[in-house]
């Protein structure tokens, strides 16, 4: 949406995220991120912590149930998406106000650890990973017959699937 306020958040995740249904059934999870900013005291010659901003996060769908199942207390992760602020009265009469990231994108941060990606399967991805449903004369992105260990679903020498026009025959396979 227009006026909507994106941003990106790299922190650690204070507890596991915690994943709930809503009443029709989807997928919604919550998790906290805490980012505490580092700076240099040249005086001191040392590093010193600010004050940690902890945002709470909330991921919709399949992106839900995959933060449950990757990600755990302690991981450093990079999240980015929509800024919300949420405004109440408390029961002593005062208007309080929080803010919450809805997250569109999340992952772990690469730069002191490792990961292993593994492309998610889902039975209802249209052409992105439901052959049944591809268009007739559809060649790219067709997962069936793809070795395991490619977790983007295109295997060495096979048409990508935005296709190979304009492709010169020199050029290598990605």
């Amino acid at each position: 949406m227009a006026g909507e306020t994106i941003i990106a958040v790299v922190g650690n995740l204070t507890a596991d995220p915690e994943l709930r249904s809503t009443k029709n059934g989807r997928s919604v999870a919550g998790f906290t991120i805490a980012s505490t900013p580092r700076t240099f005291d040249r005086q001191s010659n040392q590093w010193t912590d600010g004050d940690a901003l902890f945002l709470r996060c909330t991921v919709w769908g399949d992106l839900a149930e995959h933060c449950a199942n990757s990600l755990a207390k302690g991981m450093r992760v990079i999240a980015q998406g929509r800024l919300t602020q949420h405004s109440w009265e408390d029961e002593q009469h005062q208007r309080r106000t929080s803010m919450e990231l809805q997250v569109d994108e999340i992952g772990p941060s690469l730069r002191y650890a490792t990961a292993q990606v593994a492309k998610a399967q889902r039975g209802t991805a249209g052409a992105y990973g439901n052959p049944a449903s591809m268009p007739a004369g559809y060649t790219g992105g067709a997962t069936a017959s793809l070795p395991p260990s490619d977790p983007w679903g295109s295997a060495s020498g096979s048409s990508s699937s935005f296709g190979d026009f304009g492709k010169p025959e020199s050029e290598p396979d990605f």
